[in-house]
């Protein structure tokens, strides 16, 4: 007798849609793939060449996506507008959930999603924040978890994206969340991680600026950012959000103890190759995230297919997911108003909110 696999559905097939589609086609044996849905037709156009061969039902309504014969779960890449909705659809239908981040970007919505998911217990729900998954994060945090630095006091991270000049980023921004919500997310998730998901901010402040992308001033964003959140337990988190890098992809974490201290990807590179030429030493760095994690991707879909089949935990609480949301939207909303913003020590703003 065959072993049981996952029939999931794939919904939304953009540039993470896709990859998340042909993971679990290609690199998830415990899954098989059966529907995908987009109603975009260059993105079905694309699904006929890639994904129909392979014996891959396409929708281009998610409602009977979510109905096809046998489906047992979704892995959702669509707008983050409709996350939320999509999931809420899914568990209404009996489905586990994969959902890219953020599962919004309004605290609320995240808070409903997170409520929906404990009326069904049954069904194993998580946000893929990746770089859980990451082989590195991953041996970082155990080493922390061994003492090897002591006490982890301070945490700074970044997520600087490569610099793209074709205004992909400022019309985006329209609906992105900012900065903070969109690319920090992962960084606060981390912190959640590395500190605990049960602390809670004291302080939070930002500072960003425009330089290479003015046009971002319509939509309250900025292309550099800095923002500090500062913890009652006595821990400090420091993050950076750039869209301006000129060499490539560089998400850097530095997690500093009482007794040491853990990098991971300080020193990023394409591969081990390096270049030793008249004017020095070079190497090649990951022009996307892509090329930093597509690993801890593929990891991603394979445990959530075993949680799914198994019945076993998922390695993180979908909580988290809207606590790095409310986090991030504090931190968005002080780098807009310039303002310092605080909260008790139950988590309870002191002032109320300016946006």
């Amino acid at each position: 007798m065959a072993p049981q696999k996952l029939k999931i559905g794939a919904a939304g097939l953009g540039r993470m849609g896709k990859r998340h589609a042909l993971n679990f086609l290609n690199r998830t044996p415990r899954a098989e793939l059966v529907a995908a849905f987009s109603p975009d037709p260059a993105e079905i156009a694309w699904a006929r060449q890639h994904l129909e061969p392979h014996g891959v039902t396409l929708y281009d309504n998610y409602q009977k996506m979510i109905e096809h014969p046998g489906i047992m779960a979704v892995v959702i890449g669509t707008a983050t507008s409709v996350h939320a909705e999509e999931a809420i659809q899914a568990m209404e239908k009996n489905l586990h959930v994969l959902c890219e981040k953020p599962l919004s970007t309004s605290i609320e919505v995240c808070r409903n999603v997170v409520s929906e998911s404990k009326k069904r217990l049954h069904l194993k729900v998580m946000c893929g924040f990746s770089r859980r998954f990451d082989e590195s994060y991953r041996d970082a945090f155990q080493k922390m978890e061994q003492g090897l630095i002591g006490r982890p006091s301070i945490l700074r991270s970044q997520t600087c994206d490569k610099h793209d000049p074709s205004g992909f980023y400022v019309a985006y921004a329209a609906w992105s969340g900012g900065v903070f919500v969109d690319m920090a997310v992962h960084d606060i998730d981390l912190t959640l991680w590395f500190f605990g998901d049960d602390i809670i901010p004291k302080s939070v402040s930002a500072h960003g600026i425009r330089a290479v992308q003015p046009e971002l001033k319509q939509y309250n964003d900025y292309d550099n950012a800095v923002g500090i959140v500062e913890f009652h337990n006595g821990k400090i988190a420091y993050y950076y959000c750039s869209r301006m890098m000129a060499h490539g992809q560089e998400d850097t974490t530095e997690i500093i103890g009482t007794e040491g201290k853990l990098t991971v990807n300080s020193n990023p590179q394409q591969n081990f190759v390096n270049h030793y030429h008249s004017g020095g030493i070079t190497r090649e760095v990951p022009p996307h995230y892509w090329g930093r994690f597509e690993m801890a991707f593929v990891k991603e879909a394979q445990e959530f297919a075993d949680a799914c089949l198994d019945g076993t935990p998922l390695p993180m609480k979908l909580s988290n997911a809207a606590k790095a949301v409310e986090i991030g939207s504090a931190l968005q909303e002080a780098l807009v108003t310039g303002k310092q913003i605080h909260f008790d020590e139950i988590g309870r703003r002191v002032e109320k909110p300016s946006l």
